[in-house]
């Protein structure tokens, strides 16, 4: 038998010739022979013209997603190795001991996302195309990175969608420890890449976490979401007179303690608040407490677009309330990570919680996720963090 081909409907062709990785399943004219989860196909438009290879999905209403726009190159240990080799050379410039080593589709590498923490490295096989490479993966990771530990977070709901089931565990090397320390800008943090959010830290904010900085100096913040405490440790560094930061999460919030304390444990004026966010914030409005600095960084209100007016619901909400929670001249940063919740989107949120809080919003500075998170100009799908940096008048 010859190799398996997907031919596209006509007039299907020009959004994965333009470059963008996805072929849907409603743009499949035909399968031409077999082919297994996450097998290479080759892919041809409707009019019998090569386009590339692509992994196939079988179960997954993304029926295949780009490997290669050359139909002549073929996809085999080295090719995998070759992807891997030119995301970790877009990284020599980063001065931090964790960061994301390659971006999935942001890196031409559908479902794959590996970030390094110290002497470890997490990786996330969210595609059928990753799971089938996941051997070569993890030995060329080895090779190129000279990292000998290799642990899975494949824990994500995502992979049902490609037939797949949950995962994690060592894939090479030894078993982390309960926490692995990492530095950032002259800071350190602990992390927990076996059970914390996404692959154990929030290394999308890195360089924003920069950027709050001159806003902080002898200023009362407040830090909503905090998980592991990153925000209030550079406002600690900023020169804050006091940090108040609050997570739904117990855990969340002891390891921020501990973060706090590794690197300030002389720093007094902090306090620790284990509750649901949008209730606290209520509370402290009705209390008539207020803060010079409100730092809003939630977790992905808007998972899929279906529920993305939801999502835009719960972002007006929680800006409104900490609108009226700052002091005059106060300063609102605050972030979206929802995927369907575009910049501009994002904007008109704020746009109308500013209506609905008589204040008036001077946005300061715009920010993205850290340059370690690239973003494809054929995938803008992958520029999904977003934030502002706002006075309120």
């Amino acid at each position: 038998m010859g190799e398996p081909i997907l031919v596209l409907k006509k007039d299907r062709e020009k959004p994965i010739i333009a470059g963008h990785p996805w072929i849907y399943s409603g743009a499949v004219d035909r399968m031409e022979g077999e082919a297994g989860m996450g097998e290479t196909v080759l892919v041809k438009d409707g009019w019998g013209n090569c386009i590339g290879r692509a992994a196939c999905s079988p179960a997954s209403k993304i029926r295949a997603r780009m490997w290669s726009w050359d139909a002549e190159e073929a996809i085999d240990d080295s090719f995998i190795k070759n992807k891997l080799r030119i995301a970790i050379s877009l990284r020599e410039h980063i001065n931090a001991t964790a960061y994301r080593l390659l971006n999935a589709e942001s890196d031409y590498f559908p479902g794959l996302v590996v970030d390094r923490y110290a002497d470890y490295l997490v990786l996330q096989s969210l595609t059928a195309g990753v799971e089938h490479w996941k051997d070569t993966i993890v030995k060329s990771l080895v090779e190129l990175t000279g990292i000998p530990n290799i642990y899975e977070r494949s824990d994500v709901e995502v992979r049902r969608l490609e037939g797949l089931t949950e995962r994690c565990g060592v894939l090479a090397g030894k078993e982390p420890e309960k926490f692995v320390e990492i530095r950032e800008n002259d800071l350190k943090f602990q992390v927990d890449i076996c059970s914390g959010q996404k692959t154990g830290f929030y290394l999308d904010q890195r360089e924003s976490r920069t950027r709050i900085l001159p806003y902080v100096a002898k200023k009362s913040v407040l830090n909503c979401f905090c998980f592991s405490g990153a925000f209030s440790v550079y406002a600690v560094k900023g020169g804050a007179s006091q940090v108040c930061s609050i997570d739904s999460s117990a855990d969340a919030i002891e390891l921020a303690k501990n973060n706090a304390r590794l690197n300030f444990p002389k720093y007094e004026n902090l306090e620790w608040v284990v509750a649901d966010v949008f209730e606290y914030l209520r509370q402290l409005r009705d209390q008539g407490r207020m803060f010079d600095v409100v730092i809003l960084d939630p977790p992905k209100f808007a998972p899929t677009r279906k529920l993305v007016e939801q999502a835009a619901r719960g972002y007006k909400d929680i800006n409104l309330l900490a609108m009226k929670l700052l002091n005059p001249d106060g300063i609102l940063i605050t972030f979206s990570c929802s995927g369907g919740i575009s910049a501009e989107f994002f904007q008109m949120i704020l746009k109308e919680a500013t209506a609905d809080a008589k204040r008036q919003v001077f946005i300061q500075e715009r920010l993205f996720q850290s340059s370690d998170h690239t973003t494809s100009l054929h995938f803008p799908e992958g520029e999904y963090l977003k934030g502002f940096i706002c006075k309120v008048r």
